[in-house]
């Protein structure tokens, strides 16, 4: 048996080389994560012919679970996105609350919207949006732009199906169902304090040129109604709360399981609220589209999950060997000795990963599999594990740099150079974190 000097060096190593692999030679993550999991199998001394079952086996485990949310969420955002909801919702939320609350309703709207899209996605969809409020209003750019994409980047990493949190949840073995229930409270309040009021105090600091790109777009071609892609988009979120709901009264005993109550719950599982939520877009835009163009619309939306997808699963991947080679519970010996906090550990990796390599969904992934050993090991209740998987995923935010693809887009899309970049959103992203971080620290406690 290998020493925990060791196998904890092993492990240093391996995120060592991971970083230098993706930064330094631009190796891409899936390829990087392959190599790494290899050389780590290699090294803690896997018997060889274990290696191939155990990478195989932690890929496929992983996607199980997160190919299906992914992909579904995929296909939802790319319909409602060409149908022009997002702007049917900023406007009406504009007309609601004001053009002095135009910022808020962009950012709702966004929270809204965000759910089943991804962030760089979101980003593109409301740009248009965004500058020609902002040029509506004869006001600042990232006065409106801040809040909006701070929605955006809150739920990418708080809440399923977005790729990161539903691979933590399934490493750590927490309830997906509570993640989103719990990961949406802690977004809501988080998205609140650093992009809503941050965003905007600090964004009128700014006096941006408004960039000319997609200004004359037309973005609306259906003219669906507000209450419509509300209600679509609500959808998985009722059900996901009904089947939570429902689980915690079984298991209180207020309530006895039977063939109803599990149908509900079968329906409020992520995979299947999401799928119902699909066919309820489907049914409602077949008559606007028609089945071919749907049929191109989730066509076209797969190949921009596809390398997503591949490196989530290449984490389970990783994660899989960390366990079989003892790593996980000599991390886990080596944390009971410093007296770490678990929680605090987890923030911790997470936020060392993110800001050496950049990609919050690789942070939150790796930091999942390092840690998951440990988690295992403590019996923790089902909201604390929750807890632990956003706790990782408020390390996986923080100090967005020019290593962070989404720093770029950010600074490109808003006509930013990199000084202001650094001032508003690399700022933004941190708060994020540290203020998702206190939040769930203080629910951990009462967990």
């Amino acid at each position: 048996m290998a020493s925990t000097f060791y196998l904890l060096s092993i492990a240093l190593i391996a995120v060592i080389i991971l970083l230098i692999l993706i930064m330094k030679f631009k190796i891409h993550s899936f390829i990087s994560l392959i190599i790494v999991s290899l050389f780590t199998a290699f090294a803690t001394r896997i018997p060889t012919d274990k290696i191939l079952e155990i990478i195989l086996s932690g890929f496929g485990n992983t996607l199980a679970s997160v190919a299906l949310l992914v992909g579904l969420g995929a296909m939802i955002g790319k319909i409602i996105e060409s149908s022009g909801g997002a702007l049917v919702l900023a406007n009406t939320l504009i007309n609601k609350f004001g053009e002095d609350k135009a910022p808020l309703a962009l950012g709702v709207a966004s929270l809204i919207f965000a759910f089943p899209i991804f962030f760089d996605a979101g980003l593109i969809v409301m740009l248009p949006i965004i500058i020609s409020i902002a040029k509506k209003l004869k006001a600042n750019l990232l006065v409106y732009a801040l809040p909006s994409i701070g929605a955006f980047s809150v739920m990418h990493i708080y809440l399923p199906p977005h790729p990161g949190p539903v691979a933590a949840a399934q490493l750590i073995g927490a309830n997906i169902g509570y993640v989103v229930i719990v990961g949406l409270i802690i977004a809501l309040i988080t998205w609140y304090f650093s992009s809503y009021l941050f965003g905007t105090i600090v964004g009128a600091k700014f006096n941006i040129q408004i960039p000319t790109l997609f200004s004359d777009e037309e973005h609306l071609n259906i003219k669906p109604k507000f209450f419509t892609i509300t209600c679509i988009l609500l959808t998985p979120v009722i059900l996901i709360f009904i089947n939570a709901t429902i689980s915690s009264l079984i298991k209180l005993k207020i309530v006895q399981a039977n063939e109803f109550l599990n149908i509900l719950l079968l329906i409020g599982q992520t995979q299947i609220a999401l799928l119902i939520t699909l066919i309820l877009c489907i049914v409602i835009f077949y008559k606007d589209f028609g089945a071919k163009k749907l049929e191109n619309l989730c066509e076209k939306s797969l190949p921009a999950i596809c390398s997503v997808v591949l490196v989530t699963g290449a984490g389970g991947m990783f994660g899989s060997i960390l366990k079989y080679s003892g790593i996980g519970q000599a991390l886990a010996d080596k944390l009971n000795e410093l007296s770490i906090p678990i929680l605090l550990a987890s923030f911790l990796i997470a936020a060392c990963i993110r800001i050496a390599q950049g990609s919050a969904t690789v942070a939150l992934t790796t930091t999942a599999s390092l840690i998951a050993p440990t988690v295992l090991s403590l019996e923790l209740s089902e909201l604390q594990n929750v807890c632990i998987v956003l706790a990782i995923a408020s390390g996986s935010v923080v100090c967005s740099h020019f290593n962070d693809s989404g720093f770029w887009l950010v600074k490109g899309l808003f006509n930013l150079d990199e000084k202001t970049t650094l001032k508003t959103w690399t700022i933004l992203e941190t708060l994020i974190g540290v203020i998702g971080f206190l939040l769930t620290s203080i629910l951990y406690l009462f967990a």
